[in-house]
């Protein structure tokens, strides 16, 4: 401003006033286009998370049940190791006191038949559990490429409004098609 009330505008002021007043069209789009994206973003961010944790719960699974296999597999092994032991004390035994060792050695070869169907029902779970979590993990590959190209997209939308490069616009908008694509299949697969 002048010293006599007099204003003379630039022409990149005058350009400035107008946007404010009018707003930019292709930067208001983008904006709400950008929005889109971070809460689409967010959304592929929880569901990723969501699919970790069940695929992380049931692994844990997998291996508590592995654990428990282990147990009753060594609970087997000392079983058999007794049954061997009254099996040979049997053997060796005098003939009055044989048939106690045999029943002892009878009585461990039950027990063992019991053990081995629970480590087996164990193991069998295990393999259940660590299958699942393998199911349950397969989306959050796909996510994960989703939200990558959906923070692909937010920068070259952002690159749109400082150059003015439309197309860069529409690779943000086909990056944002080929993410929901990827969410869909995440799914679907």
């Amino acid at each position: 401003m002048s010293e006599h009330g007099v204003h003379v505008h630039a022409a990149h002021d005058h350009a400035l006033e107008h946007a404010a007043e009018h707003g930019d069209g292709l930067a208001r789009q983008i904006a709400v286009f950008t929005a889109v994206l971070a809460a689409m973003g967010a959304m592929v961010g929880f569901l990723g998370g969501e699919a970790q944790k069940e695929a992380l719960i049931f692994k844990n699974d997998a291996v508590l049940y592995k654990a428990h296999a282990s147990d009753q597999w060594s609970f087997y092994q000392a079983k058999s190791t007794k049954q061997h032991i009254m099996s040979m004390a049997a053997q060796l035994a005098p003939e009055d006191k044989r048939a106690g060792f045999q029943k002892e050695a009878d009585r461990y070869e039950g027990e063992k038949k019991d053990i081995k169907s629970k480590a087996e029902e164990f193991d069998r779970k295990s393999v259940e559990a660590e299958a699942e979590s393998q199911r349950a993990l397969q989306p959050h590959t796909r996510l994960e490429l989703a939200m990558s190209i959906i923070q692909i997209s937010i920068a070259l939308a952002s690159v749109t409004v400082l150059t003015r490069q439309r197309w860069l616009l529409v690779a943000a908008l086909s990056g944002a098609a080929a993410a929901l694509g990827l969410i869909g299949y995440a799914y679907a697969g």
